[in-house]
């Protein structure tokens, strides 16, 4: 029976690619497992894939800044690796695909330990944490920017892309605008965006030329009664939400980033601030700032008159933007992530 293991977990995008490459995957491998944690996302995710085994295990997360509660890490990491040896023994899997994330690490390196061939993908611009100690483990590690490609493991395949969001439907939005204008969608990520969510409350007014979906983020709904208004907490099909929009703001990610640029929707990108993160969705906005895909507004620069004007400006250079994604060399990235799977297992 061929076997993989997929792993990665925590927040979507981690998660997401794995899905992914699932209805491909099928076609090639009898069992699909997925190994994640008992607190993550992932396992509501793939709960509703019947025909997915997920497993969970403990997981050791690095907290990013001082506390004695990260000198047990290397304990717990040695305890959870030890348990992936367990459950890898078990299943036998041919090859473990891995996205990064915390959980991400004690699988392969366990995967390592029992000579079972890894690949791993890194999305964003530069190595995560968990991608740079998985890098010493795999066989092979797939980027989705280039110029990420520093190292004789490392090939560039690109982000890959869930089949429905080339399959979206406006028809299936319950949005019902009244008046016929540019829409925008707003959305912060998998977890929303607190300080994007306070300033769009704030702006709805000076976007009156525009119509606005705004999905808050689970625990951040506010009841605003304004016609050219419409907020969502969260909604499985943001593909006939991305068909309905006309622009996108959003977050940084690079799941969410790539999928918006192969719809070839024109974006304003709001990085997490350094204070809230590694400083990674900055580099991916100022990479798709630079190719010429993306417009950027940086949270300490965020305001309700620094949004308006942001959005105006794009609203006014869209065609640019179209243009310039259009004319990105647009590679396969599902197809060339699993030829480098199934390469792996001959």
């Amino acid at each position: 029976m061929k076997t993989i293991v997929l792993t990665g977990g925590g927040t979507a995008g981690h998660i997401m690619p794995n899905i992914a490459l699932i209805p491909e995957l099928k076609k090639h491998f009898d069992r699909i497992v997925y190994i994640g944690s008992k607190n993550g996302m992932e396992k509501d995710i793939i709960k509703k894939f019947s025909d997915i085994e997920f497993i969970e295990i403990e997981t050791v997360k690095l907290i990013r800044k001082f506390t004695f509660k990260n000198l047990l890490i290397p304990i717990k990491l040695f305890k959870s690796i030890n348990s992936c040896k367990k459950i890898l023994k078990q299943i036998k899997p041919d090859i473990i695909f891995s996205k990064g994330g915390y959980v991400a690490v004690p699988v392969c390196s366990a995967g390592k330990s029992l000579g079972i061939k890894i690949i791993s993908h890194e999305s964003d611009f530069s190595f995560g944490l968990a991608n740079k100690l998985i890098l010493k483990k795999c066989n092979l590690m797939l980027t989705s920017f280039r110029e990420t490609c520093k190292n004789n493991k490392c090939i560039y395949t690109g982000s890959p892309i869930r089949e429905e969001i080339f399959k979206g439907d406006k028809k299936n939005c319950e949005v019902n605008f009244k008046k016929k204008q540019p829409t925008i969608l707003i959305f912060g990520g998998s977890l929303g965006a607190k300080k994007i969510n306070e300033v769009v409350f704030k702006s709805i007014d000076k976007l009156k030329d525009f119509n606005i979906i705004h999905i808050v983020g689970k625990n951040n709904t506010k009841f605003i009664d304004k016609p050219n208004y419409f907020q969502k907490e969260f909604v499985d099909n943001i593909w006939d939400y991305f068909a309905l929009s006309d622009l996108v703001v959003s977050r940084a990610g690079a799941n969410s980033i790539f999928e918006i640029l192969a719809l070839k929707k024109p974006m304003l990108l709001i990085p997490l601030s350094k204070a809230q993160s590694r400083g990674d969705q900055i580099e991916n906005a100022n990479a798709f700032k630079r190719y010429g895909f993306a417009s950027v507004l940086y949270e300490e620069e965020l305001s309700p008159v620094s949004l308006k004007k942001s959005i105006d400006y794009l609203y006014r250079n869209k065609e640019r933007y179209i243009k310039k994604m259009q004319e990105a060399s647009s590679v396969p990235s599902n197809k060339l992530v699993i030829q480098k799977i199934l390469e792996l297992t001959k």
